[in-house]
């Protein structure tokens, strides 16, 4: 047996994560927010709490203020973040996010591309979905697309979620 435990362990299964979901969009609302809403579905389902849901403009200021305060006051142990992650103009939140991290999780970004790749072809390229920790949270940087943010969420961020938070919890 390794140093850490299987993360599927029955103790870690059980533990709820205080976890936010931000969506970054100049367009979106509550009711037309499909990535944010599948977010917070995926979240529940798998038995983590919901502590924080903002929709914010791509305005880097306003979103880095935001996830500066819900990590600090909020206490929670995983932000979940979509839009705003292409190379359009108003596309901020991979800057934002890649500045603010003390650690960055390169493999994430990496893997995701891949998986999306296999998916969409080419077009993958222009991902700047990131990872990383800031503050003893995970935060993870997710396109806007709905298919993208549940291709994450399956493959990559809920198998290996609790296992990330017990690490950095460490």
């Amino acid at each position: 047996m390794g140093i850490f435990p299987h993360p599927d362990a029955p103790h870690e299964a059980q533990r709820p994560l205080p976890c936010g979901v931000l969506t970054i969009s100049d367009t979106r609302t509550p009711e037309t927010d499909a990535s944010g809403q599948f977010l917070k579905e995926c979240l529940s389902e798998a038995g983590h709490q919901i502590l924080n849901y903002c929709i914010l403009p791509d305005e880097p200021v306003q979103i880095e203020s935001y996830l500066r305060q819900i990590a600090e006051e909020s206490k929670v142990e995983a932000i979940l973040c979509s839009g705003g992650t292409g190379i359009a103009h108003r596309d901020v939140t991979y800057d934002v996010v890649s500045q603010l991290l003390d650690q960055e999780l390169p493999g994430f970004g990496e893997i995701f591309r891949m998986l999306s790749y296999q998916e969409i072809g080419a077009r993958a390229i222009a991902s700047r979905a990131i990872a990383g920790t800031y503050r003893n949270s995970l935060i993870f940087a997710l396109p806007g697309s709905a298919n993208a943010v549940k291709l994450a969420m399956q493959k990559l961020i809920l198998p290996e979620l609790r296992h990330l938070t017990r690490i950095l919890g460490s």
